[in-house]
């Protein structure tokens, strides 16, 4: 899977300041993004947040269809289902944080195929090393300057 090597081709998002519409460039794809009617946007294209489950599941899609195949078992589809959510800290029993608000995102994996309870359980365990996963769960540097 690609993504964060040194040198790697840059990613080019504008838009207009008048709204939440914009323009995305990677490579040869061109996509939209936007916001909801319901937060001001227009909705022409997914919100960042629905990009940002975009990556997570298809990255985890194709680590475990990748995973699979390298030790042959009989996996035909994998369909990930996520939703994004903000819940009080102090809801979290498992969490450190314990004030303000936490980002929550939920993955339901379903798996199709002649898979046995401990070829999917390790499918499973799998699904929380795909690189986008690890990305998110590990501290993250975001270095910002003006062009």
């Amino acid at each position: 899977m690609s993504g964060g090597e040194p040198g790697a081709p840059w990613l080019e998002v504008s838009g207009a300041a008048t709204g939440f519409e914009q323009d995305i460039v990677i490579g040869r794809h061109q996509l939209k993004g936007d916001e909801p009617i319901s937060a001001g946007g227009t909705d022409v294209g997914p919100s960042p947040y629905d990009f940002l489950l975009a990556a997570l599941g298809s990255c985890t899609s194709m680590t475990l269809a990748l995973y699979a195949r390298r030790k042959r078992w009989a996996l035909d589809r994998v369909t990930v289902r996520l939703r994004h959510s903000r819940i009080h800290a102090a809801d979290c029993r498992d969490c450190e944080t314990k004030e303000g608000k936490l980002d929550r995102i939920e993955r339901v994996i379903a798996l199709e195929g002649e898979l046995d309870d401990a070829q999917r359980a390790q499918l499973l365990a799998i699904a929380d090393k795909c690189p986008v996963h690890r990305t998110l769960t590990s501290e993250i540097r975001i270095d910002s300057s003006l062009a």
